[in-house]
């Protein structure tokens, strides 16, 4: 027995799966700053090189937090999917980019591992990647129109 599924349902379920995917992430991420701040928080950003790491922690906790909320419950989600893809971009840059370059790069530190170069990169920046496609999926999903806010069933045009 095949079972039809209307284009558009299944496109709105795609996309609510990838902002539930995103925003658990986020959220969670977000969390672990302030539950584990010397392992994750203000200890880590300081170990990266990070300026004033117990304000920026904090911080970047807190708008992971609400930005993962926000993406998965499709509110003001492509907002804010633009203000996480910031976040993840200069995690990408302070933490995976050295071991692309296998040298620090300016204050932050090259992380300890076995060998560095593409390979190496591409492996250690994985999550990074998914979660910056998933964000621009929601930013191309919202229309790319700031300040407007959805219900979370909704992915089409408003």
């Amino acid at each position: 027995m095949e079972v039809e599924v209307d284009e558009a349902v299944r496109r709105d379920l795609s996309m609510i799966l990838i902002r539930v995917l995103v925003g658990l992430v986020f959220l969670l991420e977000g969390s672990l700053k302030f539950l584990r701040p010397e392992e994750l928080g203000a200890g880590r950003f300081e170990a990266i090189g990070l300026p004033f790491p117990h304000y920026l922690a904090p911080l970047v906790g807190g708008i992971e937090i609400v930005d993962g909320a926000a993406i998965l419950l499709n509110i003001y989600a492509g907002d804010a999917a633009l203000a996480l893809l910031v976040v993840i971009v200069t995690a990408l840059v302070t933490t995976k980019l050295p071991i692309l370059l296998g040298r620090p790069l300016g204050s932050f530190p090259l992380e300890q591992l076995k060998e560095y170069g593409w390979l190496s990169f591409f492996h250690q920046a994985r999550t990074d990647f998914c979660m910056i496609f998933g964000l621009l999926a929601i930013v191309i999903d919202s229309g790319l129109k700031l300040g407007r806010r959805r219900r979370w069933y909704q992915t089409g045009p408003s």
